[in-house]
């Protein structure tokens, strides 16, 4: 199946938003809004998490719209210290970004009837805090939303004497921890008031009302605890959900490509996108 891969430039809140418009070969089955990680800050349409899910995605008969939103500040991961550079910005930016790049998408690709919006990481934090803002402003909601391994908290869940084993086997287990996320989301807002705003992060907000959602979780990371609470969180708020453990992978498989892992959550991905407009034969936690 040959894709078809267009750079683009929309409009957006805060000016022009680059997006790069991955199409199927026929007629598309489903669509796709993604957002790839980078703690906020890193990142872009070329990484692996960005380039090589849309591609495998779109081989599976899925539009999809990668979106490059504007980054937080660099910020030196171990002490907070931050590198201001022209162009950054903070929060609510680039979640404003994702959910303008979505109505664009589900405009301009109105034939495409079904459309889902989805991100890796603090990708994740950006498309499900778009997803509440369209519900709260009455705009067309995703047919589902997708989250990555996510970081949905402000502060991130205490985990579970099984997870904090495993993340204790991590090379530098502290900077992925509790205060290192901290610093992150901190860096993502800059003011310490809106880390309580839930289109900054939802977890632990109102999810009612919210589309189908399919949380994959890696398993060796301590966001797990992020994704598994937010998963509880969906599941009382009457919303449904499918809610997956990788086994034996770290934070940002996606972007090894070459791995199996990565090609299992990707296929997982794609049948569960598919699942949403009829065309997948078989669920995407299998």
């Amino acid at each position: 199946m040959t894709t078809t891969i267009e750079d683009r430039s929309i409009d957006g809140p805060h000016g022009p938003i680059p997006v790069r418009v991955h199409t199927p070969a026929g007629d598309a089955r489903a669509g796709l809004v993604w957002a790839h990680g980078g703690a906020f800050f890193g990142g872009d349409l070329d990484m692996p998490e960005s380039d090589q899910v849309a591609r495998r995605l779109a081989d599976h008969g899925v539009t999809v719209v990668t979106v490059d939103y504007r980054l937080a500040p660099i910020m030196d991961w171990t002490t907070g210290t931050l590198t201001e550079q022209p162009g950054r910005v903070h929060y609510p930016v680039a979640s404003e970004e994702v959910t303008a790049a979505f109505t664009w998408a589900r405009t301009a690709h109105a034939r495409i009837p079904v459309w889902a919006i989805g991100g890796a990481s603090a990708g994740g934090a950006l498309t499900a805090g778009a997803t509440l803002r369209l519900r709260d402003s009455g705009r067309p909601l995703p047919h589902g939303v997708l989250l990555v391994y996510p970081v949905l908290h402000a502060v991130l869940p205490p985990g579970s004497a099984e997870l904090a084993a495993k993340v204790a086997t991590l090379p530098n287990p502290e900077l992925v921890g509790a205060d290192a996320i901290s610093r992150m989301n901190l860096n993502y807002v800059r003011d310490p008031a809106a880390l309580a705003q839930p289109y900054a992060f939802p977890g632990g907000h109102d999810l009612t009302g919210l589309p189908p959602t399919f949380i994959l979780n890696a398993d060796i990371d301590p966001l797990r605890a992020s994704g598994q609470r937010y998963g509880a969180e969906l599941a009382d708020a009457g919303v449904d959900l499918v809610l997956v453990r990788e086994d034996g992978t770290r934070h940002g498989h996606l972007n090894e490509p070459d791995s199996p892992a990565a090609a299992l959550s990707i296929d997982r991905m794609a049948r569960w996108i598919l699942a949403l407009s009829g065309t997948a034969n078989e669920p995407a936690g299998t």
